[in-house]
Parts: structure tokens; C-alpha cells; sequence
């Protein structure tokens, strides 16, 4: 009987031999759609402040443009034919949010009434309206500076939000992500590129990626399973044509990058048989409903909230990314082969609550020196965040397909490993 006091990543490293499996959306897979689009309109909010602020712009009520005021909680539902924005903003800035949806579908490569879903003819509703007065005051102004406790600059924002963030580093791959949903994120990816560079034109937006890795002895050592069902032009009925593509234009260049063995995995494509029907067609879409896909593919533990359309006041996104920053850095530091951060925070509220750090057993010095140093080496308020990661960038639109993590770019400012030497430092080593 499993442990039901162990955490599933205990239990896991526990056992000699076991699998694992992750899974990946592309980019035309309805959630995506959405999380897209929510991003898009928070880039483009960041964008227009940092306009006119550099305008020198100032509001009729009299307040001068600042893009640190700018908030936005952005969600978004796309369904047949039809696009719903609404949430809760604020912002100086005009943004036309049917021409930004319909740029970002067109983009994706719904751009044509035959694909089931057409940028051009479907309907864009905004019912956007601004953000809660009771919830800025305490963003806006943190409970230690409303009660007069502190002056420090970085005390005044507070958490935008209470609850509690997760992230989590591994060194089974050079990005220190879990192997299975590296894989399932770099596949998913694949199959847009080979779509967009028309190798497969065949190919249409949606699709989802599966795969299922056996460890040994807590390491990672072969694809077991391959899952790939992606949508296609009603003319290609020949499942095995599509197999094969995908297996050479697809699975092997992934894989092959990875250093991966993949000879004996099992694979399946289309396993339905069929999959022309795609897209917001085939099924409604939701800002927020592939968190498991943005972060580990389930390796690491969530704290339940979501990503897109939020601003870098909200600790569901910033401590978030934060925490994976911690998490990367301890073990690019060889501090410990895992590690999970949890940090939690009340809403109106700079400093967070807690700061737990969690190595499974593989830490390299004792774990309370390294959650120590953490706590030395991190300031995880939220405006020494947003400070630290450069977060007030329109950089967003693009975290919202393939992954938040482990992605090589250089606007993930939390995926830099440039706490090594300090970390190391604060552990007593050289």
C-alpha cells in the first residue's frame, strides 16, 4: 500500500524502477488559445504604459502615467466561432482587444473557415471591466505601509493575492526539468515549427503530446511511450502516413537533441483514428486550465493557481516563477539533485509567509543550511521580484504555449542560474 504520509515524489524516488508520464498542448489547442490571448493583451497593456509614461502622459483625473500602476487579470474563452474576454484591469493605456485576439489566432494559424475556426469571421466580446478598488488598495499599498511599519520601497507593493507557489528543478536534463514533460513540451513544440515551415503542411493547429519515461534507480534511462494526436486536412485518412512523418520529422529530431533512447517506445498517433475536427471547433478553451502543462507536467507539486493574463503583482505568477528561480539555482549550485520551494503569501502583504525548500533526500549539505541560505540569498517580496526578474516587460505572450520553464530564452529571466556562487557561499562552500 502506498504511504499516503510521503509525498509522490518520495514514494517515486523510493522505488528502484518506475514510469513516469508528462503531457504537452500545442499552441492551437483551444486552453492555449486562450492563455494566448490573455498574454497577448497584457503584453500589449505593458507596451502602451511604458509609452506614455516615456510621454510624460498624464490621465484627466490628474495622475501621471506610471507603468508600475498598470494591473490586469485577463480571462479569456474561446468557443465555436466566438472569442470572450473579460477580467479586471487597470490602465491609462487604449488597447483594441478584438484586434489583438484576432492577430493572435491568425498567428496560431486559424486563418481560414476550413480549419474550423477563422480569425477574420469570428466574433470577439470584451467584457473586460477594471480591477477591484479593495484588492488594489493592498497591492497598491502593502499592510506594513498602510500601518506605518516600514518605509523601505520594496515593502510597498503587496501580494496581489494569498496562496501558495511552487517550483522545481532537476538535473535529469541540461534545463533541469523532469524528462517527461521536457520531452511532451519539446514535441509539442516540434509539431508547430514543422507546420509553420510547411515540412508537414498537411498539419493543422491543434495537438497534444504524451510521454512516458522509465526511471531507474531515481534516473531517467528510456521513452517507454510515445503519445502524439494532432489535427489534421480531412484528405489524409492514412494514419501510418502521419506516423511516419512524425516519427522522422517529429520524434527523432527531438529526441536525437535530448540524447534520449527512444528505439523500443511504444507509439501511438491519432489513436482515434481521426482528428480533423480541432481547434475551438472541437472543444471550448479556458485561460488557466493547462497549469500542469505550464509548469512539470505533474513532477512537481502546483499551488492551483494560474499563470496568463496576470500581471507580475500577482504572486500566482511572479513567486511562481520566483520559486523555480530558487529551486534552478540551488541545484545548478550542486547543493541537491531536486528541489521543490513552496512559498506562501497573504494578499496586501510584501513579505511571504513561508519559504520551505524540499530536496527528496538528495541534498548535498544539510536542508535547513540550504533553506537558510535561500532565505539569505532571495528576497521573494513581491517588489524585489518584479525588481530581480525584469518582470514589467511584454515578454508574456510567448510563455504561454510550450512551457513557462526550462526554455531557453532570454527574456525567462527566472530560468538564470546567477545565485550559484552566493548560494554556495552561504552553504560554507567554496
Amino acid at each position: 500500500m502506498p504511504d499516503t504520509n510521503r509525498s509522490t515524489e518520495e514514494q517515486l524516488n523510493a522505488s528502484r524502477s518506475f514510469v513516469f508520464t508528462s503531457e504537452s498542448v500545442t499552441e492551437g489547442h483551444p486552453d492555449k488559445i486562450a492563455d494566448q490571448i490573455s498574454d497577448a493583451i497584457l503584453d500589449a497593456i505593458l507596451s502602451k504604459e511604458a509609452e506614455l509614461e516615456s510621454k510624460g502622459y498624464v490621465a484627466p483625473n490628474g495622475v501621471p502615467a506610471k507603468l508600475e500602476n498598470a494591473r490586469c487579470a485577463c480571462e479569456t474563452l474561446v468557443t465555436t466561432g466566438s472569442i470572450i474576454v473579460s477580467g479586471e484591469i487597470r490602465t491609462e493605456a487604449y488597447i483594441d482587444v478584438q484586434a489583438i485576439a484576432r492577430d493572435v489566432v491568425r498567428r496560431i494559424g486559424y486563418d481560414r473557415a476550413k480549419f474550423g475556426f477563422d480569425c477574420e469571421t469570428c466574433g470577439v466580446i470584451n467584457m473586460i471591466h477594471e480591477q477591484s478598488p479593495d484588492i488594489a488598495q493592498g497591492v497598491d499599498e502593502s499592510y506594513d505601509v498602510q500601518a506605518g511599519r516600514t518605509t523601505d520601497p520594496l515593502d510597498l507593493i503587496g501580494a496581489g493575492d494569498q496562496g501558495m507557489m511552487f517550483g522545481y528543478a532537476s538535473n535529469e536534463t541540461p534545463t533541469l526539468m523532469p524528462m517527461p514533460h521536457y520531452l511532451a513540451s519539446r514535441l509539442a513544440e516540434r509539431l508547430a515549427a514543422v507546420r509553420h515551415d510547411g515540412t508537414l503542411p498537411y498539419l493543422r493547429p491543434d495537438g497534444k503530446t504524451q510521454v512516458t519515461v522509465r526511471y531507474e534507480d531515481g534516473r531517467p534511462v528510456a521513452v517507454e511511450t510515445i503519445v502524439i494526436s494532432t489535427q489534421h486536412a480531412p484528405e489524409i485518412e492514412l494514419m501510418d502516413y502521419i506516423k511516419s512523418d512524425l516519427k522522422a520529422h517529429v520524434i527523432a529530431p527531438v529526441m536525437h537533441e535530448a540524447g534520449v533512447d527512444w528505439d523500443d517506445a511504444e507509439l501511438y498517433v491519432n489513436p482515434t483514428g481521426r482528428f480533423v475536427v480541432g481547434g475551438p471547433m472541437g472543444d471550448t478553451g479556458l485561460t488557466g486550465r493547462k497549469i500542469i502543462v505550464d509548469t512539470y507536467g505533474g513532477y512537481g507539486r502546483h499551488g492551483g493557481g494560474a499563470f496568463s493574463g496576470k500581471d507580475c503583482t500577482k504572486v500566482d505568477r511572479s513567486a511562481a516563477y520566483a520559486a523555480r528561480w530558487v529551486a534552478k539555482n540551488v541545484v545548478a549550485a550542486g547543493l541537491a539533485d531536486r528541489c521543490e520551494v513552496e512559498l506562501a503569501y497573504a494578499i496586501g502583504v510584501a513579505h511571504p509567509l513561508s519559504i520551505m525548500v524540499d530536496t527528496f533526500g538528495t541534498a548535498k549539505v544539510d536542508e535547513q543550511v540550504i533553506e537558510n541560505a535561500v532565505k539569505t540569498v532571495f528576497d521573494l517580496r513581491p517588489g524585489a521580484i518584479i525588481r530581480d526578474l525584469d518582470l514589467r516587460r511584454p515578454i508574456y505572450e510567448k510563455t504561454a504555449a510550450y512551457g513557462h520553464f526550462g526554455r531557453e530564452d532570454a527574456d525567462f529571466t527566472w530560468e538564470r542560474c546567477d545565485r550559484v556562487d552566493e548560494l554556495r557561499s552561504a552553504c560554507g562552500l567554496a
